[in-house]
């Protein structure tokens, strides 16, 4: 069958990051450095030489795999990007893995490398086009039509559906404070987490709101660092220096009434208070051969708290609708939850590297190697997104 032509055939042999600092300490690297650093970390720890590596499966944004193989002395079979945003962290192991299977390469990389420089240091630092941590669209009709309704941003539009997830189904802004406060929690304990204070339920309520119901707590971190995960073929890893972490699954795309998500509100009311993430959930359910009750370990991606309820109700771990219930209940606290939920602190606490650090910390759990070791952790599951499609997912097991 098409669906298990993935399934244990790759395995992910390395990962590799540089420190994360805030917006604009990474000054004076330059971003293909941090990406350069990330890349030989990944190297040393699968116990690969940096001329192991022919191919490079990105997402998100620009990389010039031209100029990074010339920096390193490689040569590239394959190079590969997903299109949109922060959807396709996980896809684009999901890529490497594809490209492997397919015979185009031998030992994939996929990077993602941030530095928010110029919100801080002015736009001198930011490359041309790139106005670090400023949103800035280019114009469209679409955006002359939500923009004078003060959708200017991510954190505007996501507020609108989970303003919607409220009004449907009883959704409370406690229900977030849990996405944060447990988060917070795993954070403390990690020293690569760049927030190290306890956030309590107060400290959340007495925050600044900044897009009703988003208060500044329910916004992800705005960070500069870079992370590097290494794939290769199933029987090359048994030959690597790290237990090997296999790929199960990997599914990109999403609904096309879904389509551009946050910046287009076209959606079937059934599917607007959602993540986008229904339809690959399936897909990738389908291709492991297991459910949501297989699941060891969540990494969802954080980038704003009520994402993650709806996305545990798009992986079937909450009925729709129930998934502020299903937090509030204490199921994604570690170690006490029934799924404990992005054990490293996630985008929210421990560093915004566009979702990277989701499959970082799912490598580290099904090698048994966590700060916040979820015990017996044999399948993990990796999400991209919510975003525009394409949204993204990797299911791993050891």
């Amino acid at each position: 069958m098409t669906e298990l032509t993935m399934r244990g055939k790759t395995a992910i042999v390395g990962v590799g990051a540089t420190p994360y600092t805030k917006r604009g300490e990474s000054l004076p690297q330059l971003p293909m450095e941090l990406a350069a650093k990330a890349l030989l970390a990944a190297c040393a720890d699968a116990g690969l030489s940096v001329h192991d590596v022919d191919g490079f499966a990105l997402y998100s944004m620009g990389f010039d795999t031209s100029l990074f193989a010339q920096w390193l002395g490689i040569d590239v079979r394959f190079t590969g990007m997903l299109t949109g945003g922060g959807g396709g962290a996980a896809g684009s192991v999901g890529l490497a893995a594809a490209a492997i299977v397919s015979g185009q390469a031998d030992c994939v990389a996929s990077i993602m490398t941030l530095q928010q420089a110029a919100s801080r240091f002015g736009a001198s630092y930011a490359p041309r086009g790139k106005p670090g941590a400023t949103y800035s669209a280019p114009p469209s009709p679409e955006g002359s039509f939500i923009q004078p309704s003060g959708l200017m941003g991510p954190g505007q539009m996501f507020a609108v559906l989970a303003q919607r997830h409220m009004h449907l189904y009883g959704t409370r802004r406690e229900d977030f404070a849990e996405v944060a406060i447990s988060t917070r929690n795993n954070a403390i304990r990690r020293p690569t987490a760049l927030m190290q204070h306890e956030l309590t339920l107060d400290a959340y309520f007495d925050a600044r709101m900044i897009a009703d119901p988003l208060c500044l707590f329910d916004f992800c971190l705005e960070c500069d660092g870079a992370v590097a995960v290494i794939t290769m073929s199933a029987e090359r890893a048994r030959d690597c220096r790290q237990r090997p972490v296999y790929i199960a699954a990997s599914a990109n795309g999403g609904a096309g009434r879904w389509g551009q998500a946050i910046t287009w509100f076209g959606m079937p009311d059934e599917y607007f208070a959602s993540s986008g993430h229904r339809p690959v959930a399936a897909d990738a359910y389908r291709m492991a051969g297991i459910g949501p009750a297989d699941v060891d370990v969540a990494l969802l991606y954080d980038h704003f708290t009520p994402m993650v309820i709806m996305q545990l109700e798009d992986y079937g771990f909450a009925p729709i609708g129930e998934g502020g219930r299903f937090v509030a209940d204490g199921n994604i606290r570690w170690p006490s939850g029934s799924l404990p939920v992005n054990t490293h602190g996630g985008n929210l606490s421990e560093a915004y590297i566009i979702g990277m650090t989701h499959v970082k910390e799912a490598v580290e759990q099904l090698r048994g190697t966590a700060i916040n070791q979820v015990d017996g952790a044999e399948v993990a599951l990796v999400t991209g997104g919510p975003a525009s499609i394409p949204v993204s997912n990797l299911i791993l097991h050891s």
